[in-house]
């Protein structure tokens, strides 16, 4: 794991928007497409894998994120400690997939970012950044999707009623989160 400073140094809280980064949270990207794949995630991580374009599924422990369809995200719904170098999980599932050439596993808990945006006008500043249409996404919770805020790529996760977790990579992290303290600003 990389020893990095956080994106957000404070919480930002704007009238109507917080914005908060979720820090240490595991992530791991799985590639993948034949059924022994998805038998043997099945099996690993006790959860389906959603198949339906721009869903999730969830467990106690985990979040599965649809990327494509032989592309997942899977994010631990726990905080682990920032000390953490290697992940069970991670280790598990790359003895049981990748060295069996079954599909791909990749940590990528130190490449993206996770923020949580809460309020009832998040949606109006995703509104202003992004191309995407958000209607049916905020309707639908579990409902996911890839985009582009403010010519950043990113992955949203619509967590619940006016939440969404959104994964950006760490490179571009703290513009976005300037950007979009900036927009919450003029609402």
């Amino acid at each position: 794991m990389l020893n990095y400073n956080s994106v957000i140094k404070n919480e930002i809280n704007q009238e109507s928007v917080s914005v908060k980064e979720i820090s240490q949270v595991m992530k791991i990207n799985l590639r993948g497409k034949r059924r022994e794949f998805l038998k043997n995630i099945g099996k690993n991580l006790n959860m389906i894998l959603p198949t339906e374009a721009n869903t999730s599924t969830t467990s106690d422990k985990l979040t599965a994120i649809w990327l494509s369809p032989d592309e997942w995200m899977i994010v631990s719904n726990q905080l682990v400690s920032k000390d953490a170098i290697k992940y069970e999980l991670h280790e598990m599932l790359f003895n049981s997939i990748s060295k069996t050439n079954l599909g791909a596993v990749t940590n990528v808990t130190d490449q993206f970012v996770q923020l949580e945006l809460k309020g009832k006008n998040i949606y109006e500043i995703f509104s202003a950044g992004s191309p995407f249409n958000f209607n049916e996404f905020k309707e639908k919770k579990g409902s996911t999707t890839q985009t582009v805020l403010n010519h950043i790529d990113v992955i949203m996760h619509h967590k619940d009623e006016n939440v969404v977790n959104l994964f950006v990579r760490r490179s571009f992290a703290e513009h976005l989160c300037s950007w979009i303290e900036d927009c919450a600003s003029r609402l």
